[in-house]
């Protein structure tokens, strides 16, 4: 996408995300999902399609372009990009870049034009750790047998489509070789969505176990027609999907700094304003500093990312910096609020409850201070 149409474009979502989503979160709350009408409005501006190559119907934005319009999105509740950055990011990505020529033009055009797609990695026994996967997807005449039950999916209570990892080698091979991908559609006889999950934030950003029992699908539904490619897949759409987490970090930070900024310019203590008290700038000046330092950090993983270079380390850096940064923010506007940020109807309890997945789901703290040390240590054993 051009500069002009992208920089249009973003002010057109900027005036969408305060015209229609923020006012609309109530009701979020309330139906506990993204209302009908907003979807549809969604939708209608293309915003499920804004990373699909322009030949089946996208936008064809690059990832710096993707990661601004995932910030500017994020500025509302996180139920609005998380009905539709599974699509866009994660599934958009595993398919446009191992997808057979046949499996693009079945699978982009429907993601672009709205489907609801999601991403069966994670499972009651693993989530980072593949060796310990047991989906299982046994070779059935020109297709296979899957069998298995995927954890926490977000988005599979709407989806019409799950990209499924599933081991078609019962043993654990070399560079996780034993991991392959399918394309399942939601109604194929034998895939069960279960019960949503209650949570502790982001209402309305849904997840449930998919439950795989006895699901035959055909030879077109493995990714790319190659078994062994599911979890380099699964790892390369994860730097999008960590960089989309550092980015909707960044943008919800921002929307929970100019809350508790403006609290603090109305709420009065000592016949003044609390923002004039020292303590309260501090925890607002630092707010500003890391949400900048964060935002600096997203946009060069990002430049990285388009110019082609292997940006695994800087998006699980970006991605841990960003989200650790956006609970601190939400921390010190409650902190902020006093009694008031306790209460559920201040802003500031809410988003304190939203923040904390950030800092677990594409790669928790934990894991992603491994693959940023690991590679690290890779890299000096080799004298790079």
């Amino acid at each position: 996408m051009d500069t002009d149409t992208y920089d249009a474009f973003i002010e057109q979502l900027d005036r969408f995300v305060r015209e229609r989503l923020i006012p609309a979160e109530d009701r979020v709350e309330e139906l506990g999902r993204v209302p009908d009408d907003i979807l549809a409005e969604m939708r209608e501006m293309g915003l499920f399609g804004v990373t699909m190559p322009e030949e089946y119907g996208g936008a064809g934005m690059n990832v710096s372009q993707y990661i601004g319009f995932v910030q500017a999105l994020a500025y509302a509740a996180p139920a609005f990009r998380s009905i539709l950055s599974i699509n866009v990011g994660m599934v958009n990505s595993a398919i446009s870049k191992f997808g057979t020529g046949e499996q693009k033009r079945e699978w982009l055009p429907k993601l672009a034009g709205g489907m609801v797609a999601a991403f069966g990695l994670t499972e009651p026994d693993s989530g980072s750790d593949s060796a310990a996967m047991k989906t299982r997807a046994v070779k059935s005449g020109n297709g296979y047998v899957l069998n298995g039950t995927k954890r926490y999916i977000t988005n599979a209570p709407f989806a019409d489509m799950i990209l499924v990892m599933a081991r078609t080698h019962a043993e654990a091979l070399p560079k996780n070789a034993h991991v392959s991908a399918f394309l399942v559609p939601r109604d194929t006889p034998g895939v069960t969505i279960g019960k949503p999950d209650g949570k502790m934030g982001q209402t309305g950003a849904q997840i449930a176990d998919v439950i795989l029992e006895d699901v035959h699908v055909g030879g077109e539904a493995l990714l790319g027609g190659e078994e062994g490619i599911g979890f380099r897949a699964a790892m390369m759409s994860l730097n999008n999907g960590r960089l989309s987490v550092a980015g909707a970090s960044v943008g919800y930070a921002k929307r929970i700094l100019d809350t508790g900024l403006k609290y603090a310019t109305e709420r009065k203590a000592f016949g003044e304003p609390i923002a004039n008290f020292q303590l309260i700038q501090a925890m607002l000046a630092d707010s500003k500093a890391e949400i900048y330092a964060a935002d600096c950090m997203v946009k060069d993983a990002c430049a990285r990312a388009d110019r082609g270079e292997n940006v695994i380390v800087e998006a699980a850096a970006a991605k841990m910096f960003a989200s650790e940064m956006c609970g601190r923010v939400a921390d010190r506007v409650v902190q902020i609020h006093g009694g008031a940020g306790y209460l559920k109807e201040y802003l500031a309890e809410r988003f304190y409850r939203d923040v904390r997945i950030y800092r677990i789901y594409e790669g928790t703290t934990q894991i992603l201070q491994l693959v940023i040390a690991k590679n690290m240590l890779r890299e000096f054993a080799a004298g790079v």
